[in-house]
């Protein structure tokens, strides 16, 4: 059963570096996401998948030794919540980028940049 989880955490990360290094700027959006919830798998598997022994002991009783950990479990539905703020907030500026510049194309979004004025800023090179 180990097996399955690397292969499904291993797939959702690769699928999502796939889609974030994308020219669509929506794929890019959902790569990352992909990437943010392959990472969450890898901290939830660190906790211990499988527990044969319950998360609670009675009072005087020994503490358990093959017990699942409880604290990747509480960071992982914490990045879940922030990934999912995050994602909401992307897809708004994306949306709001769609609307203003009239193309979806990481490109064409990167030719529309005002030309650089400063050494800080690198300027645009052309390509056509």
């Amino acid at each position: 059963m180990i097996w399955a989880v690397a292969l499904a955490l291993a797939t959702v990360i690769a699928a999502g570096t796939y889609l974030a290094l994308s020219r669509d700027l929506l794929r890019c959006l959902i790569g990352l996401a992909m990437v943010g919830n392959g990472i969450n798998l890898l901290v939830f598997c660190s906790g211990r998948l499988f527990s044969q022994l319950p998360p609670f002991v009675a009072g005087g009783a020994q503490p358990l030794l093959g017990a699942a950990n409880p604290l990747p479990q509480a960071l992982v539905l914490t990045a879940i919540v922030i990934g999912f703020i995050i994602l909401c907030f992307s897809l708004v500026l994306a949306i709001r980028l769609l609307q203003l510049a009239g193309s979806a194309d990481t490109a064409k979004l990167r030719a529309a940049e005002p030309a650089a004025v400063d050494a800080v800023k690198p300027a645009l090179e052309e390509t056509a």
